[in-house]
């Protein structure tokens, strides 16, 4: 692929208009998850006065027609502010807000799953369902080839890239801390990270978040992941097996708890909630990739930690497994367990959503109950 040389962009040219004032006018940017249910689009605008909470932040409205989520003829899709955040990339006082999609006749977009998610989370808010999310990722030159890696080849053995230190071991590294600071600066509620035994792979952690927020802050800490990537000239990919050969794969591991869980005793509830899953497997993995299991499929081959897709299994301290309860869990008696299957490209609202109707609302088979007018 060619390149203009006109593409390289002297980034420190920028720096000098950043530092402008902008009297009391706001910068909004209004983040949305796209068509794909993969990927997040944005835009922004210019408002009086800085918005203090979401309900000061107005509805807008964008081209559905050039974005391919809308009805021909019917192209309007409305952006319905649901979550704020400090903007990390114009600083105070600019915004940042996660948003919500309706059609033009005010339902739904196919790809808002956060719709449905936030009423079944309202149905089981007296549970408290705790959630972290470990959102693995892979960095990519602009043509697609790992960061860093040979033009022919792999870098070498897996062992020394995990938590590993050095310029031999692990590549990107200021670009995982810039994500991170800008999280921090965001509001986004990220609480660790690492490097992962593919190089060029990493992984960040959202959470503990209850109920709704875990979707709202994950989606917001990738949108901020890709806007870092664009300074560093790479891509951030979420694809659940990025190199085709027989390596590490990326998944989003989702840590589950409810208060009972967390409580002495706990561990009673979480053998409860694991029977459950048990019995709702073929479901969950149709839920945990955005295309019904297809991408899940080439990522859960009983190889490299993963379990194997049309099994279902669990055990404390096992890593290959689809639930693991972690060692200090099984020891303790209380606490959480981890739920291997979701891939590094899910939707976090469909994730939880799935998790809380099998658990808590004891929904079985491919069962899905409308709790929207309840």
């Amino acid at each position: 692929m060619s390149v203009s040389h006109s593409s390289k962009l002297n980034k420190s040219v920028r720096e000098q208009y950043m530092k402008l004032p902008q009297g009391d006018q706001v910068l909004v940017t209004y983040v949305w998850i796209d068509e794909t249910g993969e990927s997040v689009r944005c835009k922004t605008k210019t408002v009086d006065n800085e918005p203090k909470c979401i309900e000061e932040v107005s509805e807008w409205t964008f081209e559905g027609l050039c974005a391919r989520p809308a009805e021909p003829c019917m192209s309007d899709m409305y952006l319905i502010p649901v979550q704020m955040f400090r903007d990390p990339f114009c600083l105070d006082p600019n915004k940042l807000v996660m948003c919500e999609v309706l059609k033009y006749n005010r339902k739904p977009a196919d790809t808002n799953l956060r719709h449905t998610c936030k009423t079944v989370m309202e149905k089981v808010k007296d549970f408290h369902p705790w959630f972290g999310m470990e959102q693995e990722y892979t960095l990519l030159g602009i043509t697609g080839h790992p960061f860093k890696w040979p033009e022919n080849g792999f870098p070498g053995p897996l062992g020394p890239h995990y938590c590993g230190v050095g310029a031999d071991k692990v590549y990107g590294r200021d670009i995982v801390v810039s994500h991170y600071k800008a999280c921090l600066y965001a509001g986004v509620k990220i609480c660790g990270t690492n490097a992962e035994a593919m190089p060029s792979q990493w992984e960040f952690q959202v959470g503990p978040c209850e109920g709704i927020l875990i979707g709202d802050h994950l989606w917001m800490a990738r949108y901020i992941l890709h806007r870092v990537c664009e300074d560093f000239e790479v891509v951030a990919t979420l694809d659940p097996k990025p190199v085709a050969v027989n390596c590490l794969s990326a998944g989003c591991h989702t840590n589950y708890s409810t208060e009972a869980m967390r409580k002495t005793g706990g561990l009673k509830y979480i053998e409860e909630a694991i029977e459950k899953l048990s019995k709702r497997h073929e479901y969950h993995i149709c839920k945990y990739d955005p295309h019904g299991g297809m991408d899940n499929s080439r990522r859960l081959t009983g190889e490299n930690c993963t379990s194997r897709i049309h099994e279902f299994s669990s055990g404390v301290s096992r890593w290959g497994t689809s639930i693991r309860i972690p060692h200090h869990v099984g020891q303790e008696g209380f606490g959480y367990f981890e739920d291997r299957r979701p891939s590094a490209n899910c939707d976090p609202y469909a994730v939880t959503e799935v998790l809380v109707r099998t658990i808590l609302l004891n929904e079985t088979s491919s069962e899905t109950r409308d709790y929207s007018n309840n």
